[in-house]
């Protein structure tokens, strides 16, 4: 027995209603899906981190998410794992014809644009015909409206330019202000959410990467903060007994000493 049909071995027995894990017997695909996510993210923070060690085991974390779900897929009648296992090795192919195609095609070699227009028919044969079909909903919200503004490009509707979104941003800034003046949070909520979308795009026409470049604002936050709390218990006192102007100063040291 090979290590992957060990593990779907190792999942149909705790999938056992009789003999198997009461919690694992209990899970659904939506009461899993959250776990899936999640460890998808524990893969990226090893990837970031270097570590291989860690990489490998989050792999295999991961590698069960999918085994969970094409079990419980395979309980109901819908599909095996060798069935996904399957569908996807046939898609690599047929989205790779410099590689797997004709000797016409794989002399020709790769072809700029080719990836995205296969994707397109593919799209174009499901139920869902709309350019902005596919791009699935529980994506981070960020990621999400990178893709949403990308796809809209794709058939002309777009700024020409960074400047054509820099100006949007400034409109969606000023509906935000006059939402807050109303007091209606709900008016608030979808200028905000107005404004971010205007941001992403910004990101977009910039060439970068919105979730990444975020996280890299994150990090030098915490990062200076946490710098500063050092400093000020350095001195016996605590950061929440500061006035906001003392903090201010503090921030700018910190500021100084770690970037």
């Amino acid at each position: 027995m090979d290590n992957i049909e060990k593990l779907l071995e190792v999942m149909r027995k705790l999938r056992d209603p009789e003999k198997g894990c009461p919690w694992d017997v209990e899970q659904s695909f939506a009461t899993i899906a959250p776990y899936t996510i999640e460890e998808a993210y524990e893969v990226a923070d090893a990837i970031a981190r270097e570590n291989m060690d860690d990489l490998r085991d989050e792999l295999g974390d991961l590698l069960l998410q999918v085994v969970f779900h094409a079990q419980m897929a395979d309980e109901a009648g819908y599909f095996s794992f060798h069935d996904v296992a399957a569908g996807i090795a046939e898609k690599m192919i047929r989205r790779h014809p410099h590689v797997f195609g004709s000797a016409e095609e794989r002399a020709t070699g790769k072809v700029d644009g080719s990836w995205e227009e296969i994707k397109e028919q593919e799209r174009m044969a499901g139920d869902d015909v709309s350019v902005l079909a596919g791009i699935a909903k529980a994506l981070p919200a960020l990621k999400r409206a990178q893709k949403l503004g990308q796809r809209a490009r794709r058939v002309g509707f777009d700024w020409p330019d960074r400047h054509g979104v820099s100006a949007k941003i400034r409109e969606e800034l000023n509906e935000l202000v006059a939402a807050v003046g109303t007091r209606d949070q709900a008016s608030v909520e979808e200028e905000f959410g107005d404004l971010l979308f205007s941001v992403v795009n910004l990101a977009r026409h910039l060439n970068l990467d919105p979730e990444k470049a975020l996280s890299g604002g994150n990090g030098k936050f915490e990062r200076r903060f946490r710098d500063m709390e050092a400093a000020i218990a350095e001195n016996g006192k605590r950061i929440k007994d500061f006035s906001l102007e003392t903090l201010e100063k503090e921030w700018r040291a910190a500021k100084k000493r770690v970037g």
